[in-house]
């Protein structure tokens, strides 16, 4: 063709086409689809610019959510990057993990400062009963009471050095245990003459 035919830009009228797919069509197809539109339409043609096909319009449907997606940003970054199988067996579970994430890493976050509460009061518990013990001691009178005291208190020395707890908080035990055994001192020290 030596000379341009027609020697002039003509202005021509056609419809344009649709690329239509159903609402439950996967994702990933939906984007392989437009895929091979883009690599097949998007040449310059004789009739056309290059990239002017396909167009993100709705002539009669609407648009797609994952062909607005792909208009904006290109294919998802799995399909990208790894086998289209691959790919579309991870993004299922992406989507079910990362909002678990949200929630999970906050209660994991907390989880050990939460432990350490639980085996602490544990502990502290006898620390308690160590001081209503103590107490009773100074309010008691007779000799015979005391000796009831000590008997309780080798009792909560027993719970204390049977109580099974993780090694870092092994040194409140025996720090629990010296504490049992100087009130247990004083009193018997309050029992003898």
């Amino acid at each position: 063709m030596a000379e341009p035919r027609p020697p002039k830009d003509v202005l021509l009228i056609a419809s344009k086409s649709s690329l239509v797919v159903r609402n439950d069509l996967h994702p990933a197809i939906q984007y392989l689809l437009l895929q091979a539109a883009d690599e097949i339409h998007s040449m310059p043609g004789v009739f056309h610019a290059a990239d002017q096909f396909p167009a993100p319009e709705s002539i009669d449907l609407p648009l797609s959510p994952h062909a607005r997606e792909f208009y904006k940003t290109g294919m998802p970054f799995l399909l990208r990057r790894l086998p289209f199988w691959l790919a579309v067996f991870l993004e299922q579970p992406l989507l079910l993990i990362i909002p678990l994430l949200v929630v999970l890493y906050p209660l994991l976050r907390f989880a050990p400062a939460f432990y350490d509460w639980v085996e602490r009061r544990r502990i502290y518990r006898l620390y308690s009963e160590l001081k209503r013990l103590e107490d009773e001691m100074f309010c008691a009178a007779s000799s015979r009471s005391r000796e009831g005291l000590i008997e309780r208190l080798d009792r909560l020395n027993d719970r204390a050095s049977h109580l099974s707890v993780p090694t870092p908080f092994r040194p409140l035990i025996y720090g629990l245990r010296l504490h049992i055994d100087m009130v247990r001192q004083e009193a018997q020290e309050s029992i003898s003459p």
